[in-house]
């Protein structure tokens, strides 16, 4: 059984629309779904500020690399274009973690190289299994919670809008 962890984010247009059809194109893999935050843009260049969650997947013909082919299925049927390093986008899908791996792979590095810094990716990993491990960097709610003490600002939890999942959870 291949399980993940997978990182949501849009700041264009219908930006909750977009994590939607993303969660919607994983099909049957869903087994947990994060609230969605609102974080301001990471990177330095100047935009919207985002719609965030966290999925965590399953499915036992998938591997890490069937994972990153599914989140750029995803994030082309968004209509992503890579114009600007960190720059806007309708979707973007980060392959956070792979049951555990460890990969320096230049395409595909497990676990994410800056995930230990990205409260948009912890605070809601954080909600759905506070103890789970990010390899090499530790438990996903202390991690959280230093992103967070970092900067109190930078994710902001709207339990107004949510992801609809029928799935298990």
């Amino acid at each position: 059984m291949s399980r993940a962890v997978l990182s949501l984010g849009s700041n264009l247009d219908d930006r909750l629309g977009h994590l939607q059809g993303a969660l919607d194109g994983m099909g049957a893999a869903p087994v947990a779904v994060s609230p969605v935050y609102e974080t301001p843009p990471w990177g330095g260049v100047p935009q919207p500020d985002y719609l965030n969650a966290v999925v965590l997947v399953e499915d036992p013909a998938r591997d890490a690399r069937g994972w990153l082919e599914l989140a750029h299925r995803l994030e082309d049927a968004a209509g992503r274009t890579r114009e600007v390093r960190w720059g806007p986008r309708t979707l973007d899908v980060d392959v956070v973690a792979v049951d555990g791996t460890v990969s320096a792979d230049p395409e595909l590095t497990l676990p994410h190289p800056r995930a230990h810094e990205r409260a948009f990716v912890l605070a809601p990993w954080a909600d759905l299994r506070p103890d789970a491990e990010l390899p090499g960097h530790g438990r996903v709610a202390d991690l959280a919670a230093r992103a967070r003490a970092a900067d109190p600002a930078a994710v902001r939890r709207r339990d107004d809008l949510a992801l609809r999942w029928a799935g298990r959870q």
